[in-house]
């Protein structure tokens, strides 16, 4: 998430015409195009896939997908963080949020 921050930051220092010497405050530059951060549309994105998900069938494929576990023995390490857990602290995240504003 980090190197595509940092990304997204060179793209609108280079929209707006600005150096990274002249240190100008990334909040300054996106509310100077009009964009929100890209951690923050990711989110959006992935709840609103989710909200598909579950509307979907029972029977549907892609319903199926979610609820699979794959067999056998994980590497070694940190296990990977899977889709199931990043949308759970999305909604845990967000949910916040959906109470102050009256859930819109």
């Amino acid at each position: 998430m980090v190197a595509l921050q940092r990304a997204e930051m060179s793209m609108v220092r280079w929209m707006c015409g600005v150096k990274l010497k002249d240190r100008l405050p990334s909040k300054e530059l996106k509310e100077r195009l009009g964009i929100d951060d890209i951690a923050l549309v990711l989110q959006k994105n992935r709840l609103r896939w989710y909200g598909h998900v579950l509307r979907k069938d029972d029977d549907d494929w892609v319903k199926k997908c979610m609820e699979y576990e794959v067999e056998g023995l994980r590497p070694r390490g940190r296990p990977k963080r899977t889709w199931r857990e990043v949308v759970r602290e999305d909604c845990q995240s967000w949910m916040p949020l959906i109470v102050v504003n009256g859930g819109r």
